[in-house]
């Protein structure tokens, strides 16, 4: 015994030997605190990482900022250059009230607008539609025609500001009224900036906001790529968006594997439909989750670049290093916020704000305290953006670039997600794609099982939630919260028949009869929208129009 005592004194000479006589002689004596130590993710966690852990040659698979395969980050300098763009997902009731929203967060030092459209708009209904009843304005903001896209950016300069707007199935028609717009305030084409999210294949996945089969859906957003890069140069014309797919429930791999396949299957796409992967490449961007488990997030973020880089370079021998590089928005998980004590939402927001940071984002959203139970307030809205500000200007990890590479741990759980990512886009492509691991509903099966397998931990207590099933206590006093004006839609609906009885409506036909026509055949359909949103068709009317000739996509239920 004395001489095992005297053993833990030493200094271990290998890993091997710290294991046996110090960690194992410790445990004994003192046991840890659970029998099983995993990720967010169900990945088992190892009490300590050596180098022998870490696979990956540095050169070639780490590198450095700025090169390939840009696991360190796109660029050199990262955030000692500049700061991530900072902006705060908004939109509620009627355009007006949006645009006062955003133009607060503006003043309070947002750099960037992403706009949240309600479900009407979303699904490609109007306001006026029974179908909209009682959806109007709740989620996002009420967009049926033009005149509304007017009063949203009503004396916010385009040329100045880059604009997200988070829209898929009808991303077409709000990128022709964000075009029109602009025009009318006098800014060129080549002169906006932003991102449309337009990614469809995720809404069948696991969000539901679709509106025609994958086909005509698919050529539209092909049709998108082949404008911009023709007339809109500093457009991002997709947000390949994983985001979702982690709200739904998947582990952070499937997030990966399943993102970046439906990458491929957008790039597989253009490609067939003629257009070079050096032109559009380097124009699409990713939209990620930034979860709890801080260090999984960062190696997340790592591996979805280093993977992404190498399956344009190789898979579809890219040549531009732009093409390669994975650029990415990221927004803090929504489905980790708890209507229980809001006030440790900020707690959560700040982690995934860390890790976002950490991992390299180039754009960040931090969701606020009471989403949980309701639209952000002005107050809640401002801490959630001061929470960026401080980690920008007082944390320090800015400072430096990739602050956490070289951590064992953090290397082997990058090698590790990449792995598993990589795994998931190998079977995806043995069933011939994503478009047919969807419809055989082995992407939704995936998801579902991990979805399942969370709730069953958090139901036995081997997931902790804090403030839900531990460190409850009783809360009499409820939240300040925003609330949607009942009178919202009865307001936007006026608006709407004000604006289509004041309209020429010979033109809104006959540009909706081409748009048909176009649709029937195979011309670009972006500058048929375009013209018939300057003449103010509508969201329903235009995605109508499409309907008829596309036909609409019916849920597929997979057990």
């Amino acid at each position: 015994m004395a001489e095992l005592k005297n053993k833990t004194q030493t200094k271990s000479k290998t890993f091997n030997d710290w294991l046996k006589y110090t960690y194992e002689n410790f445990l004994a004596k003192t046991p840890e605190r659970k029998k099983d130590f995993t990720t967010a993710s169900f990945s088992p966690v190892k009490p300590l990482y050596i180098q022998e852990d870490v696979k990956s040659n540095y050169v070639d698979e780490i590198g450095y900022p700025g090169e390939f395969p840009y696991t360190r980050g796109i660029r050199p300098t990262m955030y000692r250059g500049r700061f991530w763009t900072m902006r705060q997902y908004a939109g509620f009731g009627t355009a007006k009230e949006s645009n006062k929203r955003y133009k607060y967060l503006l003043e309070q030092g947002q750099s960037g607008l992403s706009v949240a459209f309600d479900l009407p708009t979303q699904i490609g209904y109007d306001s006026d539609h029974q179908m909209a009843y009682g959806e109007v304005g709740k989620v996002g903001v009420a967009i049926d025609t033009l005149a509304d896209m007017e009063v949203l950016f009503d004396k916010i300069p385009l040329d100045k500001v880059s604009t997200s707007m988070t829209i898929n199935a009808p991303a077409a028609i709000l990128l022709a009224m964000y075009i029109a717009v602009a025009e009318k305030q006098g800014v060129t084409r080549n002169k906006i900036s932003g991102t449309i999210q337009n990614d469809i294949l995720k809404e069948y996945i696991a969000r539901g906001t679709y509106i025609y089969p994958p086909k005509p859906s698919m050529r539209l957003i092909t049709d998108i790529f082949e404008f911009c890069t023709k007339e809109i140069p500093r457009w991002n014309t997709i947000s390949i968006s994983g985001y979702h797919i982690r709200e739904a429930g998947s582990t952070a791999s499937q997030e990966v594997g399943f993102t970046l396949a439906n990458g491929i299957a957008y790039v597989d796409a253009a490609i067939k439909s003629g257009l070079d992967v050096d032109l559009f490449a380097k124009r699409l961007s990713f939209f990620f989750n930034s979860h709890n488990d801080l260090l999984e997030e960062v190696a997340k973020f790592r591996a979805a670049r280093r993977l992404w880089a190498k399956i344009m370079k190789d898979r579809f021998k890219a040549k531009d290093p732009r093409s390669m590089m994975l650029r990415f928005h990221t927004q803090t998980a929504g489905s980790t916020l708890t209507a229980q004590q809001v006030d440790n939402n900020i707690v959560r927001v700040t982690i995934q704000t860390l890790a976002a940071v950490l991992g390299g984002t180039q754009s960040l959203h931090t969701n606020s305290k009471d989403e949980a139970l309701a639209l952000p307030t002005e107050n809640s809205v401002r801490v959630a953006l001061r929470t960026q500000q401080i980690v920008a200007e007082e944390s320090g990890v800015t400072n430096t670039v990739d602050p956490l590479a070289g951590s064992y741990f953090v290397e082997s759980m990058t090698e590790r997600i990449e792995k598993e990512a990589m795994d998931y886009i190998n079977r995806i492509d043995s069933m011939g794609g994503m478009i047919e691991a969807i419809s055989s509903g082995f992407v939704q099966k995936e998801i579902q099982e991990s979805a399942y397998r969370f709730e069953k931990e958090l139901e036995s207590g081997n997931r902790i939630i804090v403030g839900v099933n531990k460190y409850r206590v009783e809360e009499d006093e409820q939240p300040e919260l925003l609330k949607i004006d009942v009178k919202v839609q009865e307001e936007q609906i006026k608006f709407l028949t004000k604006i289509k009885n004041e309209r020429d409506n010979l033109a809104v036909e006959l540009n909706l009869k081409n748009l048909k026509k176009a649709a029937s055949e195979s011309d670009n359909l972006i500058p048929y929208i375009i013209e018939a949103v300057k003449v103010y068709a509508s969201v329903g009317e235009i995605s109508d129009a499409l309907r008829e000739v596309f036909g609409e996509y019916k849920e597929q239920v997979f057990v």
